[in-house]
């Protein structure tokens, strides 16, 4: 049996079929990294960037990316979402090149088929290209780290969390 369910016996790509499955709560936890320089930061807390409302945009980005992650990712379904969340938290402590950040934790839920995790990983990442897109005029050297999942519940496959 082949184990990338996306593939065909034949190595064809396909989207699975998950009409046999049942419907169950499913909900999926993703974060991500944008590090930039503490001056860039320090205008995003200030209201200070000429774009906007940085973080409720990236906010409203997450969740627009979210529901529509089928139209990005080739094989992955049409979900009807339940429930999207964002949350923002700033990294102050810098790192080896003097740069502080933003985290994002992103969480999509439905009851379906199928799990939500790229919804959740788009949504991380969309917040996190939201702003970059924002501040990239004043500060180019800016890099988005570490989006990956860190949780998801529901499903045949369980129950999985990231090992600290």
């Amino acid at each position: 049996m082949n184990e990338l369910t996306h593939f065909s016996d034949a190595g064809r790509a396909r989207m699975v079929d998950v009409s046999a499955k049942s419907d169950t709560r499913r909900v999926a936890i993703a974060s991500g990294v944008l590090r930039m320089q503490p001056a860039t930061l320090e205008r995003i807390r200030a209201g200070k960037i000429t774009k906007g409302d940085v973080l409720t945009v990236a906010d409203v980005g997450a969740v627009m990316a979210a529901k529509r992650t089928s139209e990005m990712i080739p094989m992955c379904h049409p979900i009807a979402l339940t429930g999207v969340e964002v949350e923002f938290s700033e990294i102050i402590d810098p790192d080896a090149s003097g740069c502080v950040g933003i985290r994002v934790f992103t969480t999509a839920s439905c009851t379906g088929q199928t799990g939500v995790e790229m919804e959740a990983l788009c949504a991380a990442s969309v917040a996190l290209l939201t702003i970059y897109d924002m501040c990239k005029a004043i500060d180019r050297g800016m890099r988005i780290e570490n989006v990956q999942l860190e949780e998801k519940r529901g499903g045949k496959s369980g129950d999985w969390k990231r090992p600290v």
